[in-house]
C-alpha cells in the first residue's frame, strides 16, 4: 500500500515496486507507509502491513526473520538503536539479515520527518574488508553510547545539541531542550543497592524513549542527569511533552522485587536562542533544574 497523494511521489514509489533494492518509507511517527516487494519479503511483512519500525524489528527478533538482531534484551537493543535512528539528514550502515544476506542500508530524512530507506545486497563483497568495517562501526557506536542505559553518552548528546544550535543559527530551526534529573537518587542506591539503582536508570531511559519522537535525542550526561533534545519544537509543545515524561516516570514501577517503590524526576526546560553557545544553553537549563528541585521536585521549570 502507498499512503500518499502526492502524484510525483506516487510515480517514484511505483517505479520501485519491482526493483531488487529494498525500498521503504516511514512517516514522522516511524510507521511504515510504503515498502516494495523486496523489502516486504526480506523483513517478513504481508502486502498490506504497515507496522512501526520498532514493531517490525520486535517481530523479526521473535520470529527469526528479517533483520538479524543478536541480543537477549531486545528492549535495550531498540533503545540503543533509536538513539541513532533519525538524528542525521543522511546515514548509511551495514546490516545483516536472518537469511544470510548482508545489505548496505541508507536512511534519508526529510524536513517533515519522513524517512526513505534503501538497502542493496552487498553479500558478495570481500568478507575480510567487511570485518574491518564492522569493527570500525562497533567502535563508533561504543564511543557514542552510554554503556549502562544504551542511549547517547555525554559526548554524543552534546554533539547533537551543538548540531541543533548550528541549525538554529543557520536557518532559525527551533529546538526544545530539557535537562532532567532523577529525584533523591542516592536513596535508591542506599536503600536497595547499586544494582537496583542501575535498573532505575535503565528504566528511566526506556520510559522516556516511549514518549519521544524518532528525531528527538536522549543522552545521559552524568550520574542520574539526562539531556533531552526536541528538534523543531517550539515552547508551546515543549511543556506538554516534558510533563508527559514526568507523568510516565511517576506512575511506573521499575523494580519488580519492590513493587512499592516509585520515583520521580525534575526538569529544567527551554528553547534555543539565536547565537547562543552550548555552555550558555546548558547553564540556563541547569539553573532551571535547580529551581525545580528547590520548588519541591517532581516538576519542571522554564529556563530564563
Amino acid at each position: 500500500m502507498v499512503f500518499t497523494t502526492d502524484p510525483i511521489a506516487l510515480q517514484l514509489l511505483a517505479s520501485q515496486q519491482d526493483t531488487p533494492l529494498l525500498v521503504s518509507l516511514f512517516d514522522a511517527h516511524d510507521q511504515l507507509q510504503f515498502a516494495n516487494a523486496a523489502f516486504r519479503q526480506s523483513y517478513g511483512l504481508g502486502p498490506d502491513e504497515q507496522p512501526t519500525w520498532a514493531e517490525m524489528l520486535l517481530r523479526n527478533h521473535a520470529e527469526g526473520v528479517g533483520a538479524l538482531i543478536e541480543t537477549t534484551d531486545i528492549a535495550s537493543w531498540l533503545v540503543s538503536a533509536r538513539s541513532r535512528r533519525g538524528k542525521l539528514p543522511f546515514r548509511a550502515f551495514e546490516a545483516d539479515l536472518c537469511d544470510g544476506r548482508w545489505v548496505w542500508m541508507t536512511e534519508t530524512l526529510r524536513a517533515d520527518g519522513w524517512m526513505l530507506c534503501v538497502a542493496s545486497d552487498i553479500t558478495e563483497l570481500r568478507s575480510s574488508e567487511r570485518v574491518l568495517r564492522q569493527a570500525r562501526d562497533v567502535a563508533v557506536r561504543a564511543a557514542q553510547t552510554d554503556v549502562l542505559t544504551g542511549i547517547s553518552n555525554r559526548a554524543h548528546i552534546l554533539q547533537l545539541l551543538e548540531q541543533s544550535i548550528a541549525q538554529m543559527d543557520l536557518d532559525g530551526t527551533p529546538c526544545g531542550v530539557a535537562l532532567v534529573d532523577l529525584d533523591h537518587f542516592k536513596r535508591v542506591n542506599d536503600t536497595y543497592g547499586h544494582s537496583a539503582g542501575d535498573a532505575v536508570l535503565k528504566h528511566f531511559a526506556h520510559t522516556v524513549h516511549e514518549v519521544l519522537r524518532r528525531d528527538d535525542g536522549l543522552g545521559r550526561v552524568g550520574g542520574e542527569e539526562f539531556l533531552v533534545l526536541f528538534p523543531g519544537m517550539v515552547a508551546t509543545g515543549l511543556e506538554n511533552i516534558v510533563t508527559r515524561i514526568l507523568d510516565a516516570v511517576r506512575s511506573a514501577q521499575p523494580l519488580p522485587d519492590h513493587p512499592q517503590f516509585a520515583y520521580t524526576c525534575s526538569a529544567g526546560m527551554g528553547t534555543l536562542k539565536p547565537n547562543e553557545s552550548l555552555r550558555s544553553v546548558y547553564n540556563r537549563l541547569d539553573e532551571a533544574l535547580y529551581a525545580a528541585k528547590a520548588a519541591g521536585r517532581d516538576g519542571c521549570v522554564w529556563a530564563s
